[in-house]
């Protein structure tokens, strides 16, 4: 098992460890309701619900984009009550190929905690291999009574959001030209990067100077991850020169932005940032400019 993905096989070897906290965090963006419709249709055993507009994302203002980040007490309060503590392991998957779950990872990682995996092939690799579904909704154990084996109870989970991992549209807008300030990648289909259609937003377009690279690049046909060197060669293409840290991320809403962003940690290239109100935030300004075409 690597630090950052697991395969099926291994996610069904630790299905009634306590310990190990799964999440299903599918999702479809054109149709709200389709997570928690198909969670209940069949989910993998023990995971527990992880809705993108709820229970991952903040409140909306209109100015914020549609997906704003939540509050770290309240994300942390949401683990908290699903049983999670800061020595758990964490497991999120989808149907996509980690575009939902990557934010779940994100936001994991985001609030300091370091055992956060996605699980490589996500559902649909589970249901090919024949692997055991369930409808049954569990039921967390309060933290404060989880006791194992005469194991003391385990200490309330604590999270603190690391500001370095996230820019604002105000630092996006700062370095816009400076290319040894900021590298941005879209991690949008290169027709709403191009501008040619915006099934979502109400401008189409993109940032000025952004690179587009679609996270789907990412996969391979049957939603796994390509492999480390894969990504890396793939991705240092993009940065030339550009050290990671100096990549900032985005996407229509800071939702997909970090599957680029999982890909990259994974490859070896650590400490991008996430400008988290992305696309559906820039265009609420309409001072803040647009372009439209083929950048990149």
């Amino acid at each position: 098992m690597t630090t950052m993905l697991i395969s099926t096989a291994q996610l069904a070897q630790h299905l009634t460890d306590p310990d190990w906290i799964i999440f299903d965090c599918r999702h479809d963006l054109m149709d709200a309701g389709k997570g928690e419709r198909v969670y209940r249709e069949g989910h993998i055993p023990g995971a527990y619900l992880a809705n993108l507009d709820i229970d991952l994302s903040g409140e909306k203002t209109g100015r914020n984009g549609r997906h704003p980040l939540p509050s770290p007490a309240a994300f942390t309060a949401f683990f908290a009550r699903h049983g999670v503590t800061n020595t758990s392991t964490i497991v999120a998957y989808d149907d996509v190929g980690g575009q939902f779950a990557s934010r779940l990872w994100w936001l994991a990682r985001w609030i300091g905690l370091p055992s956060v995996l996605l699980l490589d092939g996500g559902i649909p690799k589970w249901i090919a291999e024949a692997r055991t579904l369930s409808r049954e909704v569990p039921v967390p154990m309060h933290i404060h009574n989880r006791i194992h084996d005469g194991i003391p109870q385990s200490a309330p989970l604590q999270g603190h959001a690391d500001p370095l991992m996230v820019v604002s549209a105000d630092e996006v807008k700062s370095r816009l030209g400076d290319t040894t300030a900021m590298l941005l990648i879209d991690a949008r289909a290169a027709e709403r990067y191009r501008g040619e259609v915006e099934p979502i937003d109400p401008v189409a377009g993109h940032i000025p100077g952004a690179y587009n690279r679609f996270y789907k690049e990412n996969l391979n046909p049957d939603l796994t991850l390509r492999s480390v060197d894969d990504l890396h060669a793939s991705f240092s293409q993009t940065l030339g020169a550009t050290p990671a840290r100096r990549v900032v991320h985005q996407c229509g809403s800071g939702v997909t932005a970090c599957a680029n962003i999982f890909a990259m940690e994974y490859a070896g290239l650590k400490g991008s940032q996430l400008y988290a109100g992305s696309w559906s935030e820039w265009v609420s300004d309409p001072a803040r400019p647009v372009a439209t075409g083929s950048e990149r």
